[in-house]
């Protein structure tokens, strides 16, 4: 990013930042914050830490002066936020948050990204309340203003768990660790969970399977290490009985399936991917870590210009990323466009070829902040 680029991003974060009301997290004085600045010219991103504030104004004071690109707190509540070592701070718990992050689960074109891990957090959210039995009024979202998500559970009761008790529900919510003997054993009932979730991408499977061509079927059954064509007949005979089976009360009998228990125990494949489907791909390490820091809702993300929207979980299904958290213009900017694209924003795509052309003021402040384009 050339000085040009970055003194245009920076006048734009300061006229925001002077007329926004800013949201800061509760318990302030017991956050950590730190900022990344904005480095005219340089490629390193350096951060500011160990930062503490004993009040709302002193903090928004402190940002409006500084003008960061990106503004963080700890999801962790500390003694002494701001000591400049983790091991003086004095932890006294964290909220438990969740990130989704496009990604991590999909390539492909931004407003595509988008939409895929909206459907991951709606299936998180689902998983949380109607699963786990987590009061939708603890639970905060916010859109991270770059390609995902942010779940934060205010539920004092999980404030002191340790890495490991939120490694297990981590683990539980990214379907890790899945036991088949348990899936596949019993009668299945009405309740959401992961045995209902199972059987219903095993039976999908199986059912993808039948809709293929004799010879096509057999060539995929015998790809898989360790069936061989002669089980592989058998058990696409078998097939439609072993679904009914699978759909009802399985009895111990179909884990004895040694074609079966080779289906399940891959670790890749048609069966896993539609596993994987029904899982909410969270990042674990975000949810492991005590002492994360996270961005501040309502500041704006250095790298899209966008705001870090906190929404209410019933405006998630409506949300509109490229419109609803951009808080820019459309007066005329001239950038020089590093290389051609389409760019989606304000209800509009845009054609961009590369070199200098004009775009509106939301849609150069995206580009510049991405590194896709500097200011002609």
């Amino acid at each position: 990013m050339n000085p040009a680029t970055t003194e245009f991003l920076r006048q734009r974060f300061t006229e925001y930042y002077k007329k926004t009301v800013l949201i800061s997290p509760s318990s302030i004085e017991q956050r950590e914050w730190g900022f990344v600045l904005f480095n005219p010219g340089g490629t390193e991103m350096r951060m500011r830490r160990h930062i503490g504030f004993s009040s709302r104004g002193e903090l928004a004071e402190y940002i409006r002066n500084l003008i960061p690109q990106h503004a963080y707190y700890s999801t962790a509540y500390y003694e002494k936020p701001d000591a400049g070592t983790m091991a003086d701070k004095g932890w006294c718990g964290a909220d438990l948050i969740f990130d989704l992050d496009a990604d991590h689960i999909m390539r492909g074109p931004y407003d595509q990204m988008l939409a895929r891990v909206k459907e991951e957090t709606e299936k998180l959210i689902s998983m949380l309340t109607d699963e786990f039995g987590m009061d939708p009024k603890t639970i905060e979202l916010v859109f991270s203003g770059g390609r995902g998500y942010h779940v934060h559970v205010k539920d004092i009761a999980f404030r002191g768990w340790g890495s490991a008790d939120r490694r297990e529900l981590i683990d539980y919510v990214c379907g890790i660790g899945i036991e088949p003997a348990a899936m596949l054993t019993g009668k299945l009932t009405a309740a959401p969970g992961w045995q209902k979730r199972y059987r219903e991408a095993l039976i999908e499977y199986l059912g993808w399977i039948g809709t293929l061509p004799e010879p096509d079927a057999m060539a995929h059954m015998t790809t898989i290490e360790g069936i061989g064509k002669d089980s592989a007949a058998t058990f696409l005979r078998k097939r439609e009985e072993i679904i009914t089976e699978i759909g009802r009360h399985p009895s111990s009998m179909i884990l004895k399936n040694r074609v079966l228990g080779i289906i399940v125990a891959q670790q890749e494949g048609e069966f896993k991917k539609r596993l994987l489907s029904r899982a909410a791909l969270a990042d674990e390490p975000v949810t492991t870590d005590t002492k994360r820091l996270i961005r501040m809702p309502t500041s704006l993300h250095g790298g899209s210009g966008m705001r870090v929207q906190p929404l209410e979980l019933r405006e998630l299904h409506d949300f509109e990323p490229l419109t609803d958290a951009v808080v820019f213009g459309t007066r005329d900017v001239k950038v020089d466009q590093k290389f051609p694209m389409k760019m989606p924003m304000l209800g509009s795509t845009y054609e961009l070829p590369k070199g200098i052309t004009t775009v509106p003021e939301a849609v150069a402040v995206f580009l510049c902040c991405r590194g896709m384009a500097e200011i002609a």
